[in-house]
């Protein structure tokens, strides 16, 4: 993968796929462009020092200014990688219209932003360039939403909304694709659920190089896909 002299939005970027996908792009020869919105999440991110990363602070995802100034600041995007959200589970019985929002916002408006000002951005550097969302396995296997369905719901908004702006797009070269992961084998995830066989799980490496290849120059014709990532889980 060369990516050599190209400009790369990565939101959710200090996380553990972030850090992983960030750093592949960095060996690819990448200008990543992180954002972030407490200081913890900068101060330890392993990639803060590298010359070729921009750390872009006070990056609320969710707020339409603060996403039309974060791409606004980065010249001649090639590609922009969205893997900010969040995630809540619980009965539904027990759920409010805040709880609802709240997923919304973290994982389909903070999706539509960010896509919507990188086509922006995309079309004015000129070339055609990559745009790869997250969804996860509940938008494409609804069944396994039971007992997270706000989250199940927001995230396949993110893959309709990414097939439809994939076509949408097409014609400005812009290859618009997004990831379904189920879960992936994180610190945090091991730790939440110890009881599972995490060797099943999807590595974040593994998951990284799917991302890579979507938003890379080699990826001439993919587009509109929701690609499973599910390892052996």
């Amino acid at each position: 993968m060369d990516f050599h002299d190209r400009q790369v939005v990565v939101t959710g970027g200090t996380g553990a796929l972030g850090t992983a996908i960030v750093g592949m792009l960095l060996e690819a020869g990448a200008m990543c462009y992180v954002p972030f919105v407490h200081q913890s999440e900068a101060d330890r991110f392993p990639h803060r020092d590298n010359r070729r990363v921009t750390l872009l602070p006070n990056s609320e995802l969710s707020e339409e200014s603060l996403v039309a100034h974060l791409f606004d600041s980065v010249p001649r995007l090639w590609a922009s990688i969205h893997l900010a959200g969040g995630f809540a589970a619980g009965p539904i019985a027990e759920a409010s219209k805040r709880d609802l929002m709240q997923q919304i916002d973290k994982n389909f408006v903070t999706c539509f932003l960010c896509c919507r000002e990188a086509v922006k951005a995309i079309r004015q550097a000129g070339g055609g360039g990559r745009i790869v969302n997250v969804a996860a396995r509940p938008a494409l296997e609804w069944r396994t939403g039971a007992g997270m369905a706000a989250y199940a719901a927001s995230k396949a908004a993110v893959a309709a909304f990414s097939v439809a702006l994939a076509e949408e797009v097409a014609k400005d070269a812009i290859l618009v694709n997004a990831v379904a992961p189920s879960i992936l084998d994180t610190p945090a995830n091991r730790q939440a659920m110890p009881e599972a066989d995490h060797s099943r799980w999807p590595k974040v490496e593994e998951v990284a190089q799917t991302l890579l290849f979507l938003a890379g120059p080699e990826n001439k014709v993919t587009r509109g896909a929701v690609v499973p990532v599910y390892g052996r889980s």
